[in-house]
């Protein structure tokens, strides 16, 4: 049945649906009410809601056709390239009241562990030639391969050339025919065979078809510069590279971090939380862990500092910055009074924009060199009220440790308010419980006082000859300590659960 045989008044552009034609022997399934004279339809099986509708007396019963496979395939394909909303992402005012969108932070240290920071406009560039063995050391592979190779090409070509020259001078390239000739080298021809008489010389192979003879003093002094200076470029760039190739920068890349930090309770206090491993077997000796906020701020005078760094106390106090990396580890700060996150909520947090860097240092244990990890945590990649998964399983003989739950975290309690406003609730639930119990222990001795008197009023009574029995009585004060009782325990409560 077609859609626009229906009759519906006043519909909205909202409820139109998309009609396909269909073939003589195709089924389409029709979810509607429909008369023969008006053809009143119902949409309420597809949009969830009831339509109202002309009524139409006698109305048949409901049909319902069953569509192909490829009919509801090819409508839901439709359905899916219609066009959608344009996301508009979230644009917070700026100073003068127009809108304007946040912008992402600038990492000051990647998550790979690399400083983001590049020096510029430096004059001074003499000192990294005083320092060059550093300098070489600090080049990145293609140059240093670059260095290495060209090292022992000029030093080859320089002498070559040299020997060449002393040949040329001297007249022996002259007389090769002469056997009666004695020449400075032996079956040096030209410049290629003193080119090779000089690696012969410098890489001490010695084949014996090129040798010095004893008329060329000259020589004699060039041979041994070359040997002497042969031994110091090759003591310095083997130095080199042994240095670079032994460095503990890829050390680094088995020491993990977790994507995300975490903020929760433990021990009834807030605590900023992240998770550190070693993925190799061989351990890190002396592992240190140290913590770093990198913020900007504004001093009292005005000054603008940017990147300004605070220390993030991990457990130097108590010794807990020293890891036993075997397992991983999760690394806790304690929000207190000395904390920079004490007056920070978890709608602060989301406004806030800071970085924390995370530094793990400590000696490699094959190799005695020491090793540093870094990593950095960006405010949304911390993540208030969660907690690492656990990822240690008691295996038989050993403990198996499940890496694929490293970075998992998951949802707990967790109050959304300051570390301050926390200790503050809890101080005043500490109070009114010090001064509920104090009240009542001052009270006990008026309400036994109480009791004895009454006691001794009712034993004269019965001297007298009239019998008096208490029942129940509460005093006005036993019934003013009871109500305090009893809204002591419903304040105990309502602090309670605002802690």
């Amino acid at each position: 049945m077609a859609l626009e045989n229906s009759v519906f008044p006043t519909r909205p552009d909202s409820l139109s649906l998309p009609v396909e034609e269909k073939g003589e022997g195709e089924q389409v399934e029709v979810a509607t009410e429909a008369t023969a004279s008006t053809g009143v339809f119902n949409l309420s099986e597809e949009l969830g809601h009831v339509v109202t509708t002309e009524t139409a007396p006698s109305p048949p019963p409901l049909v319902k056709v069953k569509r192909s496979f490829q009919n509801k395939l090819a409508e839901r394909e439709a359905t899916a390239n219609q066009p959608r909303k344009k996301i508009i992402p979230e644009r917070e005012r700026g100073r003068f009241g127009w809108a304007r969108a946040r912008r992402k932070r600038q990492r000051y240290v990647e998550k790979n562990g690399r400083c983001n920071v590049q020096h510029g406009n430096m004059r001074e560039t003499y000192r990294y030639l005083t320092d060059i063995f550093t300098t070489l050391v600090d080049l990145n592979w293609r140059c240093s391969l670059f260095v290495f190779v060209m090292a022992y090409a000029v030093t080859w070509l320089f002498f070559g050339a040299i020997w060449y020259l002393i040949a040329y001078c001297r007249g022996d390239l002259d007389h090769l025919e002469d056997e009666t000739w004695t020449p400075c080298v032996n079956n040096v021809n030209g410049f290629i065979s003193a080119f090779l008489f000089s690696i012969e010389t410098e890489t001490t192979i010695g084949y014996g078809h090129r040798v010095i003879t004893d008329q060329c003093p000259v020589g004699t002094m060039l041979l041994l510069l070359q040997a002497i200076l042969g031994s110091m470029v090759n003591a310095f760039m083997v130095g080199c590279m042994f240095v670079k190739i032994s460095q503990p920068n890829k050390r680094a890349e088995t020491l993990v971090f977790s994507k995300h930090a975490v903020i929760s309770l433990r021990d009834d206090k807030l605590c900023l939380m992240f998770r550190v491993g070693d993925l190799r077997s061989s351990h890190i000796v002396g592992a240190n862990m140290r913590a770093k906020l990198i913020k900007s701020k504004q001093t009292q005078e005005g000054e603008f500092i940017p990147l300004d760094q605070t220390d993030i106390s991990v457990g130097f106090e108590t010794g807990d910055d020293r890891l036993f990396l075997v397992s991983p580890l999760v690394i806790s700060h304690e929000i207190d009074t000395h904390s920079p996150f004490w007056d920070m909520s978890q709608s602060q947090l989301e406004k806030e924009d800071f970085e924390i860097v995370v530094i793990l240092e400590g000696m490699v244990e094959a190799t005695g060199m020491t090793c540093q990890a870094r990593s950095s945590y960006l405010t949304e990649e911390v993540l208030w009220g969660h907690r690492f998964s656990p990822m240690m399983l008691m295996a038989e003989g050993f403990f198996d440790i499940d890496y694929g739950a490293f970075h998992h975290t998951f949802e707990v309690d967790t109050p959304s308010c300051s570390a301050r406003e926390l200790s503050l609730a809890a101080a005043r639930l500490d109070a009114h419980l010090y001064w509920s119990i104090s009240s009542r222990l001052d009270e006990e001795p008026t309400l036994t006082n109480q009791a004895a008197k009454q006691l001794d009023s009712g034993s004269a009574n019965s001297k007298g000859g009239e019998t008096t029995f208490i029942v129940g009585e509460m005093t006005d004060i036993q019934e003013q300590t009871g109500l305090g009782e009893l809204n002591g325990c419903v304040a105990t409560d309502q602090s309670e659960s605002e802690a």
